[in-house]
């Protein structure tokens, strides 16, 4: 059930006018949980059995970490719930990459060795739920939080439909407290949840889809050669729909949540706006980075072990953070990218000093560029098919090719640079404050305008549905 369907539509629409004429706040827990599972299970029911398995092992498994006694047996406990999760994830995600890079290695050797494929369905939102329920075990595990006593709780923790399968990755201990007592009714929350649905929506249908979608998939589709501008205007055109698919979804999971009641955590600040890497990570995907610096970056040692370790561990992570993404190697290389782009900024931060990043606003603007710019580089990895089509397009972008084609029309590259230029212009002009910091210092007219305006253009260019990207990882 895509939100950029009717049926989301109709679905949302009977859950929110249910939801809030049920008087008992049991009876309201009890309704998301099933209006979660039918959201899932609308993609494929079987799937929802799995989800609910995981869910309820780790519930048990959090209750022995917390019983137990001594660290060594709180220890065997979290350990069973980290392998129970990541092999679902890896025998569902990563199977078949598994596979084949055996067979890879077994021929390297000289031995010849055919596995079988395995015919796997990849649930959707796989990796996004199974870090929601891996953040309860490993809080409990740290102290940070108490185990619930409530199964139906944590299952409604987990599952809760918004943010299901493509985030915010929401944790345990940041979504059960607010089901200890029932949300109040407000207008104004409400109308503000049902305007950021519309925000995203419209970043979703109108910029990612119909303006972005359609001129980043020639470019990375073309198997010929390509002149430079278009092999640039197809990687800015990609930035931008990735941007506006991904944080779309994120956009309205916030505001589904608030029509409810519930508070989700912000996923994206203005991420363009970026000066260097690290800031870039502290706005983009904002619940995965968190997640990989809290769970592991800091276990690892951080930044208190040594330049060199610390260089080390930045690697580590973003090379599981690229893994995270996706079974492919050209996502590796994306996240490889963007952790020696880290360690590089970390040994200039070193040399120059932090303020001369942040000295003069020339400094700024020239250092957003560069990220800008850096960011897209790595962006060919995300988006390229495999590595002949990644090397093809940075050979076209440095005009590596001797002869090559121009297949953009002027109307697209207008439409890249267009959307792209207010884009950034955005990102900049509101990278210190949130959105609605900047909606509260405009007119309501002006406001409301707006809205009528997103509203009436997602309706006139809806198509055909496009899912989000993030659904496949």
């Amino acid at each position: 059930m895509l939100f950029n369907s009717l049926t989301f539509v109709v679905f949302f629409t009977v859950v929110v006018t249910a939801y809030w004429s049920m008087r008992s706040w049991t009876t309201r827990k009890n309704l998301l949980v099933v209006a979660s599972y039918i959201f899932y299970g609308a993609w494929n029911p079987p799937f929802a059995a799995l989800l609910f398995s995981t869910t309820a092992m780790d519930f048990w498994l959090g209750a022995r970490i917390a019983r137990a006694k001594g660290s060594h047996a709180r220890r065997i406990w979290l350990i069973a719930s980290v392998c129970m999760n990541l092999s679902m994830l890896g025998f569902f995600k990563y199977g078949n990459f598994l596979l084949e890079n055996f067979q890879w290695l077994m021929a390297r050797i000289g031995i010849l060795y055919q596995p079988p494929h395995l015919d796997i369905l990849l649930p959707v939102g796989i990796s996004f739920y199974t870090f929601h329920s891996l953040s309860y075990t490993l809080d409990v595990y740290r102290g940070v939080m108490q185990p619930t006593k409530s199964l139906r709780d944590f299952v409604l923790a987990v599952s809760f439909f918004p943010q299901l399968v493509a985030g915010p990755i929401v944790r345990a201990g940041d979504f059960l407290p607010q089901l200890l007592a029932p949300p109040k009714p407000q207008t104004g929350r409400f109308l503000w949840g049902l305007a950021l649905m519309t925000l995203g929506l419209f970043e979703k249908v109108v910029l990612a889809d119909t303006l972005l979608a359609g001129s980043a998939d020639r470019i990375f589709s073309y198997d010929g050669p390509l002149i430079a501008l278009d092999s640039w205007m197809g990687v800015i055109a990609f930035a931008g729909q990735i941007f506006f698919d991904f944080a779309g979804y994120s956009t309205c999971a916030i505001g589904a949540a608030l029509c409810l009641g519930f508070h989700l955590k912000d996923n994206f600040r203005f991420p363009y706006a970026a000066i260097g890497f690290s800031d870039f990570w502290r706005r983009w995907h904002i619940s995965l980075s968190t997640f990989l610096r809290d769970y592991l970056y800091f276990p690892l040692g951080g930044n208190r072990v040594g330049w060199i370790r610390a260089a080390i561990n930045l690697v580590i992570v973003m090379f599981l953070g690229g893994l995270w993404h996706g079974a492919a190697w050209t996502f590796v290389v994306w996240g490889l990218l963007h952790g020696f782009y880290l360690v590089i900024e970390h040994a200039l931060k070193a040399f120059f000093g932090d303020k001369a990043w942040t000295d003069t606003f020339a400094v700024k603007v020239l250092l957003g560029l560069v990220t800008y710019f850096a960011v897209c580089l790595a962006w060919v990895f995300f988006r390229a098919s495999d590595f002949t089509t990644a090397t093809r397009m940075l050979r076209g972008m440095f005009g590596g090719h001797a002869h090559a084609d121009a297949i953009l029309s002027t109307r697209e590259m207008l439409q890249i640079g267009t959307v792209t230029f207010f884009m950034i212009l955005a990102h900049w002009s509101l990278r210190d404050i949130s959105i609605e910091q900047a909606v509260e210092r405009l007119p309501r007219w002006l406001v409301t305008t707006a809205w009528a305006v997103m509203a009436c253009a997602i309706i006139l260019t809806q198509g055909s549905s496009n899912a989000f990207i993030y659904f496949q990882f």
